[in-house]
């Protein structure tokens, strides 16, 4: 079992950044590949970021690539996205997921509750 907690959503301007983190409890997260999803109002729930867990592969939407960051501390249980560059279409509710298959996975068994992140022009 994995619980998740996200933060770091919050206000931004245009061309800005934030990072958002996701805390998770479970002495197994670091074999779980970690995810971030995101929901804009009136759309479909989409994947933006994935982290092997090793951290070695990482895995992009094309819309953030060179833009968005994912990272992990596995010693901390955290997950990270550092989102720079950030555009309105950016806004969303962020989600943090866990998942046990390797690769950049379609089946994510834990989900946090999420964060907002809002993008002013």
């Amino acid at each position: 079992q994995v619980q998740l907690v996200e933060s770091g959503g919050g206000l931004v301007q245009a061309g800005g950044s934030l990072r958002l983190s996701c805390a998770a409890s479970g002495r197994t997260f670091s074999t779980y590949t970690m995810g971030w999803f995101r929901q804009a109002p009136g759309k479909e729930r989409e994947f933006v970021a994935a982290n092997s867990w090793s951290g070695g592969n990482t895995y992009y939407v094309d819309s953030v690539k060179g833009r968005f960051t994912i990272s992990r501390d596995n010693a901390k249980n955290t997950v990270y996205l550092q989102m720079n560059s950030l555009k309105p279409e950016d806004t969303a509710v962020y989600y943090c997921a866990a998942s046990p298959f390797r690769g950049s996975p379609t089946r994510y068994d834990y989900w946090g509750q999420g964060t907002q992140v809002t993008v002013s022009s």
